[in-house]
């Protein structure tokens, strides 16, 4: 599926929010907002939330029917679906130092699931499923220095740095998932 190929610098100081986790993409200051109608802050959120996940808008609506129709608060079920992609958690876990390169990461195939090669970054990881990198990959200094490096900070995420794995030990809680969206506006927007 396509991915977004756009300036990130431009759509973080847009958005205000340092999305992407880079440490200069702030240094120009974020964009002035104008007065927003209610509109135009359940769009922002969206836009937030999709530049978080390096989404379309095709791929996040399936998400948000998804969201929707499962039992539940249909903002924290987003949220967790989201969280719950094989790229997303490669970049937490600290394979990758973006999510674009975590991305890449599992289109190249040097993300094993459960010891099975898996490259279709929107795979969804189940609770208790092991992530780890393929045994060639460990020859490469970057992907070792990436993993040694990050330190983990999530309750929902177990790292194992002599084996270079990891693990999905709980499904997230909406509370532990370090982004800064308001997801109400979110649901609010596609339940109109």
């Amino acid at each position: 599926m396509a991915r977004p190929m756009g300036p990130r610098f431009k759509i973080v100081r847009r958005l205000g929010v340092n999305v992407f986790n880079h440490p200069k993409a702030l240094k120009r200051g974020a964009k002035q907002q104008s007065k927003q109608s209610d509109y135009g802050k359940q769009l922002m959120e969206k836009q937030k939330l999709k530049a978080y996940y390096g989404m379309l808008e095709k791929q996040f609506k399936i998400y948000v029917d998804e969201a929707l129709s499962s039992p539940g608060n249909p903002g924290e079920n987003l949220v967790q679906r989201l969280e719950c992609r094989l790229d997303n958690l490669t970049y937490r876990l600290g394979f990758a130092s973006t999510l674009r390169q975590a991305r890449q990461m599992v289109v190249h195939g040097h993300i094993l699931v459960n010891e099975r090669k898996t490259n279709i970054p929107s795979y969804k990881v189940k609770v208790g499923d092991e992530l780890s990198l393929r045994e060639k990959s460990r020859n490469n200094e970057m992907f070792v220095e990436n993993f040694k490096s990050n330190e983990l900070y999530l309750n929902y995420l177990q790292k194992d740095i002599e084996s270079f794995s990891g693990k999905l030990i709980a499904i997230p809680k909406r509370e532990e998932v370090p982004i800064e969206v308001v997801d109400s506006y979110i649901i609010e927007l596609y339940s109109k």
